[in-house]
């Protein structure tokens, strides 16, 4: 049986609406991913209601009461112990041996888990997909959560970086699109989740009931991170277009080879002067000048022969030379790449070292 998943009600915030309401951000750690839901009081009183109609009895924990004579918003006392009390309701339902209030389909909407997420492998998958659909409507809003989904999006670009790595070694067409296919796919994923860390950055330098804001060094550490992403993600994103362009140039080459080829023995021909009608007295040459009219029209044929001999073998040296400055110019412009991306990787790496230079001088 897979065990049930740890929920937990970290903090709170406040609407922007015209008329603000308490937001209880509700975390779920799971084996695969951790991810955070907003909810209202009345959404809470909207599934104990569903719950007691779909199991048939009402939920062994009850909800903190309702107070007509003061609100959240302005109490923020109050706002604590009503967390408390959600929290200690959704925990007791969540460990409570009796399963039929989590098996009902109130639960698991509250929760956004799938029908079956308590059955099988391609459960866990489809827990997973929801949670990363969640995670791009909304904010990371858990300073913990935040760092967790940081890490994934880590994961997600060495990922793509090792498919082009793949895709760079690979012989056959299908190898490559296969990894190239992988890389964008891990390249998407790395974009939103860039968007809602960037989103979330913003919450977390707000203070709010139940959570204290980060410190400004920290914020600046997290922007820093996002920043770092942003260009790693760019230059896999340049890499992999400049491989693509790469194998269709010379797919190109390799197909218009022999036109080209072609086209220009045509051209040679098409302007090459047609032989003189006569023979003219003082241009003579040593060659023809005991030659005959027909002997000096079979010179004039071997020559034109030997001409376009030479100028097949310089279209083929031509169109080697074509062939070769191209992919010099390509392969010069992925290590340029590579270059930059290494350039910025120690830029961050002695911007750390001088960091903890300085604490331990402060130390020392």
């Amino acid at each position: 049986m897979t065990s049930q998943p740890d929920i937990s009600i970290p903090t709170i915030s406040t609407s922007t609406n015209s008329k603000p309401y308490t937001i209880y951000n509700i975390t779920l750690r799971l084996p695969l991913r951790t991810f955070t839901l907003q909810k209202r009081y009345s959404d809470f009183v909207t599934l104990h209601r569903n719950l007691t109609s779909q199991a048939g009895a009402p939920p062994p924990a009850s909800l903190p009461p309702k107070s007509y004579f003061s609100s959240t918003i302005s109490s923020p006392a109050l706002a604590e112990s009503r967390r408390v009390g959600l929290q200690s309701y959704l925990q007791t339902l969540n460990t409570d041996p009796d399963d039929r209030w989590r098996s009902t389909s109130a639960w698991r909407s509250f929760l956004n888990l799938p029908s079956n997420s308590n059955s099988s492998h391609s459960s866990r998958h489809a827990l997973l997909s929801t949670t990363q659909q969640q995670q791009r409507q909304q904010p990371i809003t858990d300073p913990v959560v935040w760092l967790d989904y940081h890490h994934d999006l880590k994961s997600q670009l060495h990922h793509a970086r090792l498919q082009l790595t793949k895709r760079d070694q690979a012989t056959s067409a299908q190898a490559q699109h296969e990894c190239s296919t992988e890389a964008k796919k891990s390249l998407v994923k790395a974009g939103s989740m860039i968007t809602s860390l960037e989103q979330g950055i913003k919450t977390l330098g707000r203070e709010t009931w139940g959570r204290e804001k980060l410190g400004e060094g920290e914020l600046r550490r997290r922007r820093d991170l996002i920043s770092a992403a942003k260009k790693e993600r760019e230059g896999l994103e340049n890499l992999g277009n400049a491989m693509v362009a790469k194998n269709a140039l010379d797919g190109a080459i390799a197909h218009a080879t022999k036109g080209d080829k072609d086209k220009l023995l045509v051209n040679a021909e098409t302007t090459r002067k047609p032989p003189p009608t006569g023979r003219v007295l003082g241009k003579e040459t040593d060659r023809t000048r005991a030659l005959d009219n027909q002997g000096v029209l079979q010179l004039q044929q071997q020559l034109m022969k030997e001409q376009d001999e030479d100028v097949d073998v310089l279209a083929q040296a031509v169109a080697r030379q074509k062939k070769i400055g191209m992919e010099i110019q390509e392969e010069l412009v992925v290590q340029k790449d590579l270059l930059n991306m290494l350039d910025e990787d120690v830029d961050r790496t002695q911007g750390k070292i001088d960091v903890a230079r300085k604490r331990i001088g402060k130390i020392s």
